[in-house]
């Protein structure tokens, strides 16, 4: 998608692309910016470096460029929440969260809510760890095992639709989500379990406490090490949001364990850790990785603190 107008004080070709906008000889890459806004028949966009870009002068080609860039934003998002099935719903409405309000495009995914505002503040909402929707009037609120609280709501003619889908998913996922974990054994010494996607039942964790720390093994076919965490919050708070983390990261476990200085070099892993608290806040917690190897387990045990 082409368009012309004027930009860094001249005028320029415009190139709305999948990753980011092109601007002449420069290229914006979506991870870098913080916010996108009409004005006055112009775009303000708001980047993490500070640096003002505003897009002129597009004369009658202004709406269809908002549009096109706003939507490619969306989209964007949506592949850095990991959001990658076809949405079941697709709808412009009010949202609320611990971060912002506003109104903004809101997808229903058949595992999750997602909320799309043309700022980094995306969210995917999983409706497995959903403790309760409730329908008040024209809005919906959503409550996470894990205490996190969400709105969304007031879509016109899709708001009554939109709710009673969103059960019926909620209700599925969990369904399908527990018999897939039911089929799970544990193995010596982790005591807990759990899927990625549901949609991925033959891809699962477990995990394993001592006093402050837990180990982390991932089952998807080509383990090579178990993860670390230190922690000080009350295990069942770290549990679930463990939970919540294994879930959002999906097939990309790279993302839990990656440096700051690898994630700087893949910007769609940006995006989604600016926009995963809960993945944010396994990062935090990481005390490393035990490769697989000969004595593994003797270290695993040590780590945990618990007797040969």
């Amino acid at each position: 998608m082409k368009y012309t107008g004027r930009a860094y004080g001249k005028d320029a070709e415009l190139a709305i692309e999948k990753e980011g906008l092109r601007i002449g000889s420069r290229f914006l890459d979506y991870a870098d910016v913080k916010s996108l806004r009409p004005l006055n028949h112009r775009v303000v966009i708001e980047t993490f470096t500070g640096e003002p870009v505003e897009i002129s002068m597009l004369g009658f080609s202004y709406d269809g460029f908002w549009e096109d860039l706003s939507g490619a934003f969306s989209d964007r998002n949506l592949a850095a929440l990991f959001a990658e099935d076809q949405p079941v719903m697709f709808c412009e409405g009010e949202y609320e969260t611990a971060q912002e309000r506003g109104r903004g495009q809101i997808a229903l995914m058949p595992d999750a809510v997602c909320i799309l505002p043309q700022t980094y503040r995306a969210v995917r909402i999983p409706l497995c760890f959903a403790s309760n929707l409730q329908a008040d009037g024209y809005l919906l609120h959503i409550t996470l095992q894990s205490g996190e609280n969400y709105t969304v709501g007031r879509m016109g003619y899709d708001t009554a639709p939109f709710f009673e889908r969103a059960r019926q998913c909620a209700d599925r996922v969990k369904k399908e989500r527990a018999a897939a974990i039911k089929a799970v054994s544990l193995t010596d010494p982790f005591t807990h379990k759990g899927l990625f996607r549901t949609t991925q039942p033959d891809k699962y964790w477990q995990a394993a406490f001592g006093s402050g720390v837990c180990a982390v093994e991932l089952f998807t076919g080509d383990d090579a090490a178990t993860y670390l965490y230190r922690f000080s919050e009350q295990q069942e708070v770290f549990l679930a949001r463990l939970e919540q983390s294994m879930e959002a990261m999906g097939p990309y476990r790279e993302i839990i364990y990656w440096s700051n200085e690898q994630l700087a070099e893949k910007p769609l892993y940006r995006m989604a850790v600016l926009r995963s608290n809960s993945v944010s806040f396994l990062r935090e917690r990481s005390a490393g990785r035990l490769i697989h190897s000969a004595g593994h387990l003797q270290r695993l045990r040590e780590f945990l603190g618990k007797k040969q």
